[in-house]
């Protein structure tokens, strides 16, 4: 019994220690098993590293010029910017022929208003073709109709509605055309928006499809949609500012065309008061 009690106190010690060792083996077992299973749940959830930039390149356009970018674009986002390259190219080539047209018209208003003030009856002046010279050709023609009336307000009635008609019919044709500026100008900036909206929804879709949010996925469609935009603004800015151009110098047009049909009404006047004063008959000076 002593030596069995003699060897209880050195025993304990020892037993607590191998205990102790016994723990700290457990618990590092447990704790690398942990490690191990994160890792492998982390590696089947995330991608793979190697490969995500692969994606992000393939969905990248070779060229992001606009010419590239219109290549790689939607087919609905192709034929929105045909159709505002098509506005565009209708806009430049009304500008450039209504220039030549206004410049020609407004020359040839401005000599024969000359013409007009220099002259001191109906008989007396010869036009070139222009709006004045079919002015006066009206303005004669109507006095040849009333030869055998004599009221003179009447005649000056019928002469200043005359010219005032054909001063519309003018100003109707030499604005023609610029009605289409209006309408380019106007629904341009709305084309572009609608290829603008569908091609972010494609963009949107594709990013639903790829499961990522890669900048390098997401941007090229998004640079796709808003170029139409872009031609959209590109065709409508110089649509609006030829229609503001042309509309001052249509309005200049009138009011020279008024000016000639004020010139032509004031020698009808004048030839009217010489035949009743029985100087020239009004006949002569309508020949």
């Amino acid at each position: 019994m002593m030596g069995l009690s003699r060897m209880m106190p050195t025993d304990r010690p020892l037993m607590r220690h191998a205990a102790a060792r016994r723990l700290v083996r457990w618990a590092a077992s447990g704790a690398l098993m942990l490690l191990t299973v994160s890792a492998s749940f982390a590696q089947d959830g995330a991608p793979d590293p190697a490969t995500a930039p692969v994606v992000g390149a393939a969905a990248l356009p070779r060229d992001l010029s606009p010419w590239g970018m219109y290549q790689s674009a939607d087919v609905v986002v192709k034929g929105v910017l045909i159709l505002l390259a098509l506005a565009s190219v209708a806009t430049w080539t009304i500008w450039l022929a209504k220039t030549i047209e206004i410049m020609l018209a407004k020359g040839r208003a401005r000599a024969a208003l000359k013409r007009l003030a220099a002259a001191a009856s109906l008989a007396d002046i010869g036009v070139a073709p222009s709006p004045a010279a079919e002015l006066l050709a009206a303005a004669r023609a109507e006095i040849r109709l009333s030869a055998d009336t004599f009221e003179k307000d009447g005649l000056k009635e019928r002469v200043a509605s005359r010219l005032e008609r054909m001063e519309a019919a003018f100003a109707r044709r030499i604005g023609r055309g610029t009605g289409l500026l209006a309408t380019i100008g106007a629904t341009a900036p709305f084309v572009g928006l609608f290829g603008t909206v569908w091609g972010i929804m494609n963009s949107f879709i594709g990013i639903s499809k790829a499961h990522t949010t890669n900048l390098a996925v997401v941007a090229p469609g998004i640079a796709e949609a808003l170029l139409a935009t872009a031609f959209g603004l590109a065709a409508a800015i110089p649509a609006v500012v030829i229609y503001n151009i042309f509309a001052r110098s249509i309005a200049g047009y009138r009011a020279q065309l008024g000016d000639a049909s004020a010139d032509v009404l004031r020698l009808v006047s004048r030839d009217l008061d010489r035949r009743v004063l029985g100087r020239t008959p009004l006949s002569t000076a309508a020949e």
